[in-house]
């Protein structure tokens, strides 16, 4: 997934830095969705690579507004609104 995303924006696979694994730390994780499929007949619209790709390129054309999430504007204006409630 990492090496995907990096593929997308055009970065090095030298980013990526791996940490010790915390206690009960899953070894895998994969997707499976036959579950959905065979009980509700859902199917993705997308192959994933084009799913993440697209939403890369929103994030990238949305960055205003993302930037007040991770700058944490978002927080004052929650206390403003609902302090004194």
């Amino acid at each position: 997934m990492v090496k995907l995303i990096l593929k997308h924006l055009g970065k090095p696979e030298s980013l990526i830095s791996f940490v010790q694994d915390r206690p009960g730390h899953d070894r895998r994780y994969a997707t499976d969705a036959g579950k959905i499929q065979r009980e509700l007949g859902w199917r993705p619209q997308h192959a994933f690579e084009r799913g993440i790709a697209e939403t890369i390129q929103w994030y990238q054309q949305n960055e205003s507004w993302w930037k007040r999430i991770v700058s944490g504007e978002y927080q004052q204006y929650y206390k403003m609104m609902y302090e004194k409630r």
